[in-house]
């Protein structure tokens, strides 16, 4: 078996191809009528039931993906800083104490962007990739 050797040159340039090659990244999106910006800590807070208002006021209508949608679990990652397992348990807890309701859950990124066009004082996260006029991106955030 014959060894090939790469130039450097030409390993920097892959390298270099490679890298440029954009990851989708989440954005935190909201209905038109709403808010310009939102900030990690508001949307954390909304999403683990410590605020029910949007940052002008409005009553907010949070969105989820389903378990196990990667979007989800980044989403999770990036502002819950919480697994789907301890936030089920939270929300069981939420619900039985009769504290809250978890977030609605959609069944797509498309039916994400959806509901949240046409639902006043909602919230919800895509892939910057998805997102178009029908929503207004409030938020994306640093990994």
């Amino acid at each position: 078996m014959a060894i090939r050797r790469v130039s450097l040159p030409a390993l920097l340039i892959a390298l270099c191809l490679l890298s440029s090659v954009s990851r989708a990244e989440l954005v935190i999106i909201g209905h038109h009528g709403g808010p310009d910006s939102i900030t990690v800590q508001q949307v954390k807070d909304i999403y683990l039931n410590r605020s029910s208002r949007m940052p002008d006021g409005q009553r907010v209508v949070a969105f989820q993906l389903p378990a196990g949608n990667s979007m989800r679990d980044e989403f999770n990652d990036l502002i819950t800083e919480r697994n789907d397992a301890w936030l089920k348990s939270f929300w069981s807890r939420q619900v039985l104490t009769g504290k809250g309701h978890p977030p609605r859950e959609v069944s797509s990124a498309n039916s994400m962007k959806s509901v949240v066009s046409s639902t006043l004082g909602s919230i919800g996260y895509l892939d910057s990739t998805l997102v178009d006029d029908s929503v207004k991106v409030l938020l994306t955030p640093e990994p």
